[in-house]
């Protein structure tokens, strides 16, 4: 079955970077394009980054300039490099594959706190 398996999310200062890492199994990954969301409490979830099957990437405006995505297609692997972290990027994150049907993993936690 298919499985998008995130993980590298906690807790982190302001100011600080975390990179998140989501793994797919059971989908043939480089035809998928593959996206980060985000949802905070009491929130909708939200896009964060994507990238395509061929690595056009694309932003939140809220994360341009902090935030960068890459995909591993050997690992089956989507990365989410955050930097400069900020109270309101406090969410859970969640990895998303894309191709005619659209896979979800479970989210991990991203908190930034003092």
């Amino acid at each position: 079955q298919v499985q998008l398996v995130e993980s590298g999310g906690g807790l982190v200062q302001p100011g600080g970077s975390l990179r998140l890492s989501c793994t797919a199994s059971g989908i043939i990954f480089r035809l998928y394009a593959m996206g980060w969301y985000r949802q905070a409490p009491g929130k909708q979830r939200e896009l964060v980054a994507t990238i395509s099957s061929i690595g056009i990437t694309n932003f939140a405006d809220s994360v341009k300039g902090r935030f960068t995505i890459s995909r591993d297609n050997t690992k089956n692997t989507v990365y989410l490099q955050m930097n400069n972290l900020k109270p309101e990027d406090t969410a859970v994150y969640f990895c998303n594959g894309q191709n005619i049907v659209d896979y979800w993993g479970q989210g991990t936690q991203v908190t930034v706190s003092s």
